[in-house]
């Protein structure tokens, strides 16, 4: 039965490790997993990335979104449970949904700021049209936030983290000014990677551990280094933000993958 969220697509993260002595047919297994993950990433308004994950907290990973859970749950059930799940032992995984920020500038702020900061005349057509202008960036800015059509890159990386609540550093104890403000900065640092790094940043209250699960797509490794470095320099993240594991993988097609595990399809 669908269960599609009032806003948003749904968001899997699946790591597991792999013992390739367990298939009983690899052959078979491998051409399955191919055939399913292309069956899905086919589907309209899916997708699916798949990786091979660098170092020993897991083998290979997916990362599959998409408008309805039980289509995503029903690939990971049916994954495990087909030929290659018999090589498969779970690692972790990750749920979250799309969203967008809290914190987004509405137009009628934006009126406020180009009549207080660029001195346009309120009734001018030329405010008009950059309030115009305004909103169709932040449509199109929110299109990309919900309903994301991610690139496919050579690495992919991926943490989650939430906001700290802690005595003299509970972000939920600050009014929402001042986390605009903050938040505000965390921006404008992420915003000086664009066109090297693609973010995704997908919700977790109350779906996962953490309160968010932050995706990084990039063609160079260093990269994820330098922007979490960079951040960490920033108020959001120094004074109140907790992060969790960090997982990196080298991002390729299913056949790929198959190949770097050892098989043949």
């Amino acid at each position: 039965m669908p269960t599609v969220p009032s806003t948003g697509w749904g968001v899997l993260h699946l790591f597991f490790h792999f013992r390739r002595a367990a298939l009983s047919d690899p052959v078979h297994a491998a051409g399955e997993f191919i055939r399913r993950v292309s069956d899905l990433d086919g589907r309209e308004d899916y997708q699916v990335l798949t990786f091979s994950v660098l170092g020993q907290k897991a083998d290979l990973g997916l990362m599959v979104l998409g408008p309805d859970l039980d289509v995503l749950d029903s690939f990971a059930v049916e994954l495990v449970n087909g030929g290659l799940g018999e090589g498969l032992v779970p690692a972790a995984s990750y749920l979250s949904l799309t969203e967008t920020s809290e914190y987004t500038t509405t137009p009628e702020q934006e009126r406020e700021r180009l009549v207080a900061e660029e001195d346009l005349a309120p009734d001018s057509e030329e405010l008009e049209e950059q309030v115009r202008a305004f909103e169709q960036r932040m449509a199109a800015y929110a299109e990309h936030r919900l309903h994301p059509n991610l690139p496919r890159t050579k690495v992919i990386g991926f943490y989650p983290m939430s906001k700290r609540r802690e005595v003299g550093a509970n972000w939920y104890a600050l009014d929402f000014a001042e986390r605009k403000r903050i938040m505000a900065g965390h921006a404008a640092v992420g915003r000086t990677y664009r066109g090297r790094v693609t973010q995704l940043i997908t919700g977790s209250t109350g779906l996962d551990d953490w309160e968010w699960g932050v995706t990084l797509l990039t063609d160079d490794p260093a990269t994820l280094k330098e922007i979490v470095h960079e951040m960490r320099f920033d108020e959001a993240s120094a004074a109140y933000a907790d992060f969790g594991p960090f997982v990196t993988g080298l991002a390729m097609e299913p056949a790929a993958l198959m190949r770097r595990l050892g098989l043949q399809a």
